[in-house]
C-alpha cells in the first residue's frame, strides 16, 4: 500500500535522483561505446512501475526514451545498437504496468535489444543469472523500498568487471531506525558487514543526531571501499517537511573518471553551494533559502589544503585536481579559483611555457603552479602571542 502511494505522483526529490541517473547514465555509455564492441547494459534492480498515477514517467521509461532518441552531431542514433536493458520488481503489479508502458513508447521497435522485465527477489543470485553480460559494461541501479535485498555483497558483485558502475539508493531513515532493532538485524547486517554493523551500533549510542549520521555514512563508504569501490560520491536528499536527511544516492566506481563525471552532474543538481563549491545535497528548505547555507567558507579550507600538501611541489593544474579531489566535494572550477586566490595571496605561483603569453585571471591547462607556505607578517607574529 505505501508503495503504490509512492508513485502516485513524482515527488521534486524523485525528480532530482531521476536527473541524476539519466545524466549519468548517456556520459557513461558515450564513453564506453567507444571503448567496447559489446553491448552496453543497463540494470535496474528494483525498477517500480512505467509511470506515476499523476502522469510523470518513471526513471525506466526515461532512460529507454533517451536510448531511443539520442543522437550525435550527424543526426545518427548512438544507443539504439548498443544498449540492452534489464528491469526488475518484486511487484508482479508493478512489472505489468512497466511492460505495457514500455510496450506503448514511441519507437521502442527499433531498439535492437527488446528490454527484459523480470518479477524476482533480489538476491546475489540476480548477479549469477547476468553472466551472459560479463564481458559487457554495465550499469546498475539499486533502488529499493528501504533496503531489504540491498547487500554489501550484492554492491561488490555489481562493480567487479571493467566498465561496470553502481548508483544505489541507501535509506538513511529506515537505515538509522533499524540499527537496533533485533528484527531487522538480519538486513543491516548484509548492508554493513556484521563485524562493521556490530561496531557500529556500539559507537552510535551515545552520539548526536548529526554525528550519528556522520559516523553511519563513513561506515558504508568504508565497507564499499571494502568491496572495490575506489571511488564513493554520496548525494544526500533532506525530507520535504523537516530539515532533516532522508537518504542518500550513492555512486560507487573503480574509475577516477566515472567519479569525476558523476561529481560534476550532482554539482549541478545541488540545492545550494558556499563559494561556488557544491553541497551535494537536495534540500527543499535551501531551495528557497541559498543565504541560510552559506555561512561556511569552504574554498578558504581548500586553499589551505593544497598549499599544506602540496608545500614547495611544482604540479599542473589538472595534476593537482587528480591527485587531490577523489572523495572530496570540490569540482574542477573550485581548483582554479583557489589557485588563482592563493596566486593573488602570493601563497603560490603560476609560470606558463616561455614565449607563450598569460591572459590575466586565466589559468592555462598546461600552466606550472608551485606552492609555498607564507611566512606569518610581524603583525600575525605579534597576536599569536596572546
Amino acid at each position: 500500500m505505501v508503495k503504490n502511494e509512492f508513485f502516485k505522483e513524482q515527488k521534486e526529490q524523485s525528480k532530482i535522483k531521476t536527473n541524476i541517473l539519466v545524466k549519468y547514465f548517456s556520459a557513461w555509455a558515450q564513453i564506453m561505446k567507444s571503448n567496447s564492441t559489446k553491448p552496453l547494459a543497463y540494470i535496474d534492480l528494483f525498477s517500480g512501475p512505467g509511470y506515476y498515477r499523476d502522469g510523470s514517467q518513471s526513471t525506466p521509461i526515461e532512460i529507454l526514451s533517451l536510448i531511443i532518441n539520442k543522437t550525435n552531431a550527424k543526426n545518427e542514433f548512438v544507443f539504439r545498437d548498443r544498449v540492452t536493458t534489464i528491469f526488475n520488481d518484486v511487484s508482479r503489479d508493478f512489472t505489468e504496468s512497466l511492460k505495457r508502458s514500455i510496450g506503448s513508447i514511441e519507437n521502442i521497435n527499433t531498439l535492437r535489444y527488446y528490454p527484459q522485465v523480470h518479477n524476482e527477489v533480489i538476491g546475489i543470485n540476480v548477479i549469477d543469472k547476468l553472466r551472459f553480460l560479463e564481458s559487457s559494461p554495465k550499469l546498475f541501479f539499486i533502488d529499493p523500498w528501504g533496503y531489504k535485498g540491498l547487500s554489501l555483497q550484492l554492491i561488490g558483485s555489481t562493480i567487479k568487471d571493467w566498465g561496470c558502475d553502481c548508483i544505489f539508493f541507501f535509506n538513511y531513515n529506515r537505515i538509522n531506525m533499524g540499527l537496533n532493532n533485533p528484527s531487522v538485524k538480519e538486513h543491516i547486517d548484509a548492508l554493513f558487514g556484521v563485524t562493521r554493523a556490530n561496531a557500529l551500533r556500539e559507537q552510535i549510542s551515545d552520539f548526536s543526531p548529526k554525528n550519528k549520521e556522520l559516523s553511519i555514512v563513513e561506515e558504508i563508504c568504508n565497507a564499499l571501499r571494502d568491496v572495490g569501490g575506489e571511488y564513493i560520491l554520496p548525494f544526500r536528499f533532506k525530507d520535504e517537511n523537516q530539515d532533516r536527511t532522508s537518504h542518500y544516492l550513492i555512486f560507487v566506481s573503480k574509475k577516477f573518471k566515472g567519479f569525476e563525471i558523476m561529481r560534476d552532474i550532482m554539482a549541478q543538481e545541488s540545492s545550494s553551494n558556499d563559494e561556488g563549491v557544491p553541497s551535494f545535497e537536495y534540500s527543499p528548505a535551501s531551495a528557497i533559502q541559498p543565504y541560510l547555507f552559506s555561512f561556511t567558507q569552504p574554498l578558504q579550507v581548500l586553499k589551505d589544503m593544497l598549499v599544506t600538501e602540496f608545500n614547495q611541489q611544482t604540479l599542473t593544474r589538472d595534476e593537482i585536481y587528480q591527485r587531490h579531489s577523489p572523495n572530496r566535494p570540490y569540482v574542477k572550477k573550485n581548483y582554479t579559483q583557489a589557485i588563482l586566490e592563493l596566486e593573488s595571496e602570493c601563497r603560490c605561483t603560476i609560470t606558463v611555457s616561455p614565449g607563450k603569453r598569460r591572459q590575466q585571471g586565466r589559468l592555462p591547462k598546461n600552466a606550472q603552479i608551485t606552492f609555498k607556505e607564507s611566512e606569518p607578517s610581524r603583525q600575525d607574529q605579534q597576536l599569536s602571542l596572546f
